[in-house]
């Protein structure tokens, strides 16, 4: 597929002063206000665990968190993140995997795990929304994530094992996930 050029307009555009948080440590760069989130993310910093797919906000590969909801970041300008949290895979757990990792992890809830991490975007977001989220609540919260090379068994899966109506210590263990999220803001 040929991709079109870059817009001469884009290029000239003026650099700003971008300052936010990633993954819990701040970040000043200087940056045009309109260049894309994702680029900033796996060409200027090297986190390429968020990924690029559609370019349309379609897919969801390349989910990120922006104050604790997800956003697609091909879509998120630069000047958008200004003095905003932004929270990539990379940064989804400080200490291990987090327990929606883990789900994947123990229920198969991937194939060639290309869509894997802005599956795990959107679902931290639904869990640091609402402490223990229902299947159905969760499976929302995927509405806007694609995976092209499988079924969606083992994604299911997971969902049935984070759902607080299936697994009582999953709600709990993503419960405290939140709480840990919010006693860190204050």
């Amino acid at each position: 597929m040929n991709r079109p050029e870059k817009s001469p307009l884009l290029e000239k555009t003026a650099d700003f002063s971008l300052n936010f948080s990633l993954n819990g440590s701040q970040l000043y760069l200087q940056v045009p206000p309109t260049r894309r989130l994702v680029d900033i993310l796996r060409r200027d910093l090297r986190l390429t665990g968020t990924k690029i797919s559609c370019e349309i906000g379609r897919c969801g590969a390349c989910m990120v968190l922006i104050d604790g909801k997800a956003f697609n970041s091909c879509l998120t300008m630069a000047y958008q993140c200004q003095g905003k949290q932004v929270t990539t895979i990379e940064g989804i757990s400080k200490d291990g995997l987090d327990v929606i990792q883990q789900a994947f992890l123990k229920e198969g809830g991937f194939q060639c795990g290309y869509c894997t991490p802005g599956m795990i975007i959107s679902l931290k977001a639904a869990c640091l929304a609402r402490v223990s989220p229902d299947f159905s609540e969760l499976k929302e919260a995927l509405t806007g994530n694609l995976c092209r090379c499988t079924g969606y068994g083992g994604i299911h899966r997971v969902l049935r094992r984070l759902s607080s109506d299936q697994n009582e210590s999953g709600r709990r263990a993503v419960g405290k996930d939140r709480d840990a999220d919010s006693s860190a803001e204050r």
